[in-house]
């Protein structure tokens, strides 16, 4: 399986213009730089003059070498770190790279095998897609996995009550997309069985093609207008049903998993705070939803580097993310990965535009 072939990395906000003179650089200039952001990629470390005349068959001597990567810092696309000779790209040099060096790869036939496996197999709970999808990012990334789950602004299919205690029932709604959703809520002691069944049987009659909105509203007109007669019993028991949706309806779940990747990179211990309280944001979901919103409003894959965003400029992190969308093509979510700025951006890029892809198609009709 190929990378999808519409696949579209989108201009955003956060992102710095790349100065019209550096699209400029000549060949020279811009094999060197390809070389150190490649070798920085790889291993982190600082990419010195003596190493890349060997990579270039010693074509040019480390002292030329020098004079290329001077002219690069000069252009801010490189800086020193001032424990060694060697140079590592700045955030623009990323984002230069990205823009217009970066050969973005294939995905494997395993690793497209691997990605369908959980996205086309797992049950049809939003909830347990989407936590699944984020895992299997972080999994295939190593970097920690980003998902913003839709909310149930479909139309309904199907709603009911199931007792599963003295006190409790759980709500099941399920879209007409095949999307399933559930809720535990409270309800009167001793409430007898048949109210379930007659409540189930009466909300299906007036739900379904409609969204939870319209549905609330419908019930509301009915109950107003006397059109149909329930008990105190049966008319709290929609109440409780429908109100522990206002969440779902309203905004959108943001699920995080593998924030312990972001670790795994850390070299320095001045560095360990930084990630720390980057970890700690991302726990309390803070923070991310600016990004989350310019995603939903864009047409592709998204790639944030280092301090294009605020939440990521001290850590020296970046996120690649991608929405997906449902049968009338509107965006409804967004899926991705937030790792060190030196991911492996050629690998990732094609596994979060094609898991994207697959999450869309299951949101389609079936």
């Amino acid at each position: 399986m190929k990378l999808t072939k519409n696949l579209k990395i989108v201009k955003n906000n956060f992102k710095k213009e790349i100065p019209s003179h550096l699209k400029d650089l000549d060949k020279r200039s811009k094999e060197i730089f390809s070389l150190i952001v490649n070798d920085f990629l790889k291993t982190g470390d600082p990419v010195g003059s003596r190493k890349l005349s060997f990579k270039m068959g010693e074509q040019l001597s480390p002292a030329s070498i020098r004079n290329v990567m001077f002219d690069l810092q000069e252009s801010g696309l490189l800086k020193s770190n001032h424990t060694s000779a060697g140079r590592v790209p700045t955030d623009l040099g990323l984002r230069f790279f990205v823009d217009g060096l970066l050969q973005v790869g294939k995905l494997k036939n395993n690793e497209c095998d691997e990605i369908k496996k959980i996205i086309r197999n797992k049950s049809n709970n939003i909830d347990e897609l989407c936590n699944e999808a984020s895992s299997l990012l972080s999994g295939l990334s190593d970097c920690a996995g980003v998902v913003v789950a839709p909310t149930m602004d479909g139309h309904l299919k199907h709603i009911e009550f199931v007792p599963v205690g003295n006190d409790k029932a759980l709500v099941i709604l399920v879209t007409e997309n095949g999307m399933i959703e559930n809720r535990i809520i409270k309800t009167p002691k001793g409430l007898p069985s048949s109210l379930l069944i007659e409540t189930t049987n009466y909300l299906n009659s007036i739900t379904k093609g409609k969204t939870l909105l319209q549905s609330k509203q419908i019930i509301k007109d009915e109950i107003k207008n006397d059109k149909v007669r329930i008990d105190k019993a049966s008319n709290k028991l929609i109440d409780e049903g429908l109100a522990c949706w206002d969440d779902a309806t309203k905004k959108s779940k943001l699920i995080v998993t593998g924030t312990s990747k972001l670790l795994e990179d850390v070299k320095a211990m001045e560095q360990l705070e930084d990630i720390r309280l980057l970890i700690e944001k991302l726990e309390n979901k803070k923070n991310l939803m600016g990004i989350i919103d310019e995603t939903q409003i864009a047409e592709g894959l998204q790639i944030y580097i280092g301090s294009e965003n605020n939440l990521f400029g001290l850590t020296g992190c970046s996120t690649i993310i991608s929405p997906f969308k449902n049968q009338n093509k509107e965006i409804i979510g967004a899926i991705g990965v937030i790792g060190p700025m030196r991911i492996n951006y050629a690998k990732i890029i094609p596994v979060v535009d094609y898991t994207a892809e697959l999450i869309s198609e299951r949101f389609e009709i079936k």
